[in-house]
């Protein structure tokens, strides 16, 4: 995984509510064992009735071709938990998100894969989306995780709130394990006290398999 610091880019709004994982990235069209999570990006959403690229839809616009921050509505991600929902962001070069509400499994997968989830109250949103509606894709906004601001045109730079802890693992480029592997010396600490204190214990948990032959 790599360490999020900040992001500058395109942002390209999709200003709906309730955008589930299989809009975001849908079933039926990967059943590959390695997909093309690029082609998967809404795939449905940016077509019509023949299959065709709808011209007319936000994400088929020349000038969100190569969003870098995908702003939305609320509850975004809902659904399904499917990891895939992320991995299309990041094929088509999204490294943050910003919306009104997350939902928490989609969340969670963002910032296990070093994707930026923000959420802005209504009244910061709504001042946000009208900026990034009248750039069209024409100036560049950046998010900094390190000063936890959004700036780029049409007005004063924009603070968000993050907890600390999501903060220091998509700094530091750091998923579930690599958080629990900044620990290892305690653990070692605590595990060698354990075996101490608790010798019948670790001969409880020692598998049959690992059992010297007799």
């Amino acid at each position: 995984m790599q360490p999020f610091t900040s992001v500058t880019g395109v942002a390209v709004p999709l200003l709906q509510d309730d955008i589930n994982t299989d809009q975001i990235a849908p079933v039926p069209t990967q059943r590959s064992l390695k997909p093309d999570y690029k082609d998967l990006f809404f795939h449905r959403a940016r077509r019509g009735a023949d299959d065709a690229l709808d011209p007319s839809h936000v994400l088929n616009q020349p000038q969100f071709a190569a969003p870098s921050i995908f702003v939305t509505g609320r509850n975004f991600g809902c659904g399904s938990s499917r990891e895939g929902a992320v991995w299309t962001m990041m094929a088509v070069g999204v490294s943050c998100i910003i919306a009104r509400s997350i939902a928490d499994l989609y969340r969670e997968n963002c910032l296990q894969n070093g994707v930026l989830p923000i959420e802005l109250p209504d009244h910061v949103a709504d001042t946000l989306e009208k900026r990034i509606v009248t750039a069209n894709g024409a100036e560049p906004f950046t998010v900094n995780l390190e000063t936890q601001l959004i700036s780029g045109p049409g007005g004063p730079d924009i603070a968000f709130e993050i907890s600390h802890a999501d903060r220091t693992r998509l700094l530091e480029g750091l998923d579930d394990i690599g958080m629990s592997l900044k620990h290892a010396s305690e653990i070692a600490v605590w595990e060698e006290r354990a075996r101490s204190a608790s010798p019948w214990l670790q001969r409880a948990l020692r598998s049959p398999d690992t059992e010297p032959a007799k």
